[in-house]
């Protein structure tokens, strides 16, 4: 195992997507069952990803100073216990506990991605990264239908018990398979023994020398336009997508009287395309197209994907619907992972965990925003959460064919030098 590290880090993070596919369609059920308001539905759903958005960039950035594998064994860890809390979550507010602390233990996604970054050569990585979007899309095939017989049949606490199981079984293959691949991190010991040196060590600095490091540092990563452009990219296609996904479970329901069983199906369907794009396809697409091309393809197959769904007849779900989800794995297939990498390829080699944190953190902030836009424009007109979706992929094309501008290849000039990567020729 140590010698094929990205091995074991697909297992941890599909155990961790397991157990997140566990739980997460139980979720507006079990709150309504505790007394929640939709107010508060909607607050237990958010809280996960505001706190991926708040700490992905921390994780990130903590990685870069003392490691990939303290950062993911301390996360993983937290997650563990966070399903604990979900197990025994009998009031509201142990149940937003229980999410919040979920949410900042899956943070640890920019830590893996930076992983990637560090144990891959430019030619490999968009391969990496689509197997570890493989890992989630399996884990949305496999987590949901587990969750629901284990729900049936033994109840919500066991659902609990047995995320937080899975997670602590990835928590101890991390223990003894993971390596560190940070060849630039500091030891656990100088790291505490760092606390008294604000300079080096800017966690521990004051608030207002934390803003000035946090802006610097933001406008670092920003300096470089394709860094820039990317991360435009993956907030406007995330925030369509979530917002299409939404208003999609709610039309299929209502407009195609599809029940929660096939709409169940609809999703795993699309996971499993998902899981055959990304872990096997994708890394050959890749050598053949490249990744400007993949990317900018991505967006325009995802726009039939999203657009055309509410305008087939309601008999043709499972015929025509089936198509044009076919088109949206497809799409997302190819978008997310390669902008992961391209994200990479573009950025500072020594702030690879950070820069990875900011493009988990804004796509954290798209997964907050959706679900309320989604449900917002679907009560206007149940169309409109499609028309926008397929408009903001037609603006994530424009931005992919800018990129096209530059070349692919990593910063390696000192962090706190802004510079562009050269625009081709």
């Amino acid at each position: 195992m140590k010698k094929s590290p990205l091995a074991i880090l697909f297992l941890t993070v599909l155990l961790d997507l397991i157990g997140f596919g566990i739980v997460l369609p139980l979720l507006p059920t079990y709150a309504k069952d505790l007394g929640a308001n939709p107010f508060m539905i909607g607050l237990i759903t958010a809280i996960y990803s505001t706190m991926q958005f708040i700490f992905a960039p921390l994780w990130g950035r903590l990685s870069d100073f003392i490691g990939r594998r303290p950062v993911m064994l301390c996360s993983i860890f937290m997650a563990s216990v966070s399903y604990v809390f979900f197990a025994h979550a009998t009031t509201v507010l142990l149940l937003v506990l229980a999410r919040g602390l979920s949410g900042i233990g899956s943070a640890n996604i920019a830590a893996a991605q930076a992983y990637i970054t560090d144990v891959t050569d430019s030619q490999s990585r968009s391969k990496a990264m689509g197997m570890l979007g493989a890992a989630f899309g399996l884990g949305f095939v496999i987590g949901p239908p587990l969750g629901g017989s284990l729900m049936t049949n033994f109840g919500i606490q066991m659902v609990g018990f047995v995320a937080a199981g899975l997670i602590g079984i990835n928590f101890i293959l991390a223990v003894f398979f993971l390596p560190e691949s940070n060849r630039d991190a500091k030891t656990l010991a100088h790291f505490f023994g760092s606390l008294s040196e604000r300079s080096s060590l800017p966690f521990f600095a004051s608030f207002k020398e934390k803003s000035k490091i946090y802006l610097n540092d933001v406008r670092t990563a920003f300096s470089s336009s394709p860094v820039a452009l990317l991360m435009s990219a993956n907030f406007i296609y995330t925030l369509g997508v979530v917002n299409m996904q939404i208003a999609a479970i709610l039309l299929w329901e209502e407009q195609f009287h599809a029940t929660e069983q096939q709409t169940g199906n609809l999703f795993a369907y699309v996971g499993v395309l998902t899981a055959i794009v990304q872990g096997g396809l994708l890394g050959k697409l890749n050598k053949r197209f490249g990744e400007h091309r993949l990317f900018l393809w991505g967006h325009l197959i995802t726009f039939v994907g999203v657009f055309f769904i509410p305008f087939i007849p309601s008999t043709t779900l499972f015929s025509l619907g089936l198509v044009i989800l076919f088109f949206y794995a497809i799409g997302t297939s190819l978008v997310h992972p390669i902008n992961i990498s391209m994200l990479s390829l573009y950025s500072y080699t020594q702030k690879q965990g950070q820069i990875m944190g900011y493009g988990q953190s804004i796509n954290a902030l798209a997964r907050i925003m959706g679900p309320f836009s989604g449900s917002i424009l679907y009560g206007m007109y149940p169309q409109m959460p499609f028309i926008v979706a397929g408009a903001l992929m037609i603006a994530g094309t424009m931005i992919s064919i800018g990129l096209f501008r530059y070349k692919i290849e990593a910063l390696e000039t000192k962090p706190d030098t802004p510079a562009d990567p050269q625009v081709a020729e």
